[in-house]
């Protein structure tokens, strides 16, 4: 009979312990997959949003075939990511002679969370950024482009 106590007297704290260990490191696993989601997610839309601009960019870009005007294109990015909405500010770096590119820096932020995500994006000499910030969740979350007759583009977010 004292064999059977023993077993009792090993079993019980290992058993006691895998009922709390068990879930708070399934709980620890699935926060760790979901922030990686979030932040996959959103690498993902600051890449489209960022090829976007560029591919907008180039389009405009030409000089004998597009004339002067303005051209708002709306991305189809989802409005929000795990239930939060992101918003999204660009930088425009030029280089230091004027025949070398400008690249935009797009910095995309998940509301509520530590989460974001940078793209760069290529873009021609001939290129003004207008201060503006993207909100996913907003009816007016879009590109807006502006060329003018000098040839020179302007881009910014919203309308």
């Amino acid at each position: 009979m004292p064999h059977v106590t023993i077993e009792y007297m090993i079993m019980m704290p290992v058993l006691i312990l895998q009922i709390f260990l068990l879930p708070m490191v399934a709980s620890w696993l699935m926060n760790i997959w979901v922030d990686s989601r979030k932040t996959l997610a959103l690498q993902d839309v600051a890449s489209h949003l960022g090829s976007t601009m560029q591919q907008l960019y180039f389009s405009l870009n030409h000089n004998d075939t597009i004339p002067s005007g303005t051209v708002t294109y709306s991305p189809g990015l989802p409005p929000f990511i795990e239930d939060a909405y992101y918003v999204g500010n660009a930088t425009l770096l030029t280089g230091s002679l004027p025949s070398l590119n400008s690249y935009l820096e797009l910095t995309m932020t998940l509301v509520g969370t530590s989460d974001s995500a940078t793209a760069t994006v290529v873009l021609g000499s001939n290129v003004l950024w207008q201060q503006s910030t993207f909100v996913s969740n907003s009816n007016h979350a879009c590109i807006s482009a502006q060329k003018f007759p000098n040839g020179t583009i302007s881009l910014r977010f919203g309308e």
